[in-house]
């Protein structure tokens, strides 16, 4: 392991149980639920970061803290995106060890024009459609809400598919849910999600990095294949 990623794991670990004591205590006045949302997912964020197949079951208990969370505050359409969040869950976690071809481990790769056209254009119907939807009960947000909940979906979808432009459409998400979890008086939930913006640009770098790396071998691999192909032709 790096030694910046055990330092990170240090200092993460410091923090959640500072963070857990103090609510403990009643030190600082912040749920359970809300700590243990924090807690997995800044780990879940900062795994998927580097390509760490362990963010899927942290990420999928996060979903459950969330759905807790939302539920007594009455966002509605973020609680019902952690059970969708959930099953993606378990989708992303196949994927990533058997979507690749012949079945091995996904690389990644970057989403075709027409996939985002269309992805585009469902997130702008499905947008309408739930805004109507929530405004009929009574959403305490039902626009951004519903903006929130769709450009989360098709991030997590991407995710999922390793497609580098998911953290694009998480970082959109992100400087939504900031202000909006401030107006909700959720205030450790917005800085989660002011430390789940900043790790997103990270992992704009990271996979990014990822990506170059990926290319060059195979750049390599291509060219030693072409070289045993024309050292075959010439012995024959």
């Amino acid at each position: 392991m790096k030694r910046r990623n055990v330092i990170f794991l240090a200092l993460f670990t410091m923090a959640s149980l500072a963070l857990l004591a103090g609510s403990w205590w009643q030190v600082i006045p912040f749920t359970l639920a809300e700590d243990l949302g924090f807690i997995t997912g800044a780990l879940s964020v900062w795994l998927t970061v580097v390509e760490n197949i362990w963010n899927f079951p942290i990420g999928i208990a996060n979903d459950v803290f969330f759905f807790v969370l939302f539920w007594r505050v009455g966002l509605f359409a973020d609680m019902s995106l952690q059970v969708l969040y959930v099953l993606l869950g378990f989708q992303g976690w196949y994927l990533w060890l058997r979507g690749g071809k012949n079945k091995t481990a996904l690389k990644v790769s970057h989403v075709s024009p027409l996939e985002l056209l269309i992805l585009s254009l469902i997130a702008i119907a499905a947008t309408a459609v739930l805004t109507f939807y929530l405004q009929t009960v009574q959403d305490s947000a039902p626009f951004l809400d519903a903006l929130t909940m769709v450009l989360s979906l098709v991030a997590q979808y991407m995710l999922n598919k390793k497609f580098l432009e998911n953290w694009y459409f998480w970082i959109l998400a992100d400087l939504i849910y900031i202000p909006l979890y401030v107006y909700e008086r959720l205030y450790l939930t917005s800085v989660v999600y002011v430390v789940f913006l900043a790790m997103c640009l990270l992992g704009v770098r990271a996979w990014l990095q990822s990506k170059r790396q990926e290319s060059k071998l195979q750049m390599v691999a291509g060219t030693a294949s072409l070289d045993e192909a024309t050292l075959e032709e010439k012995n024959v």
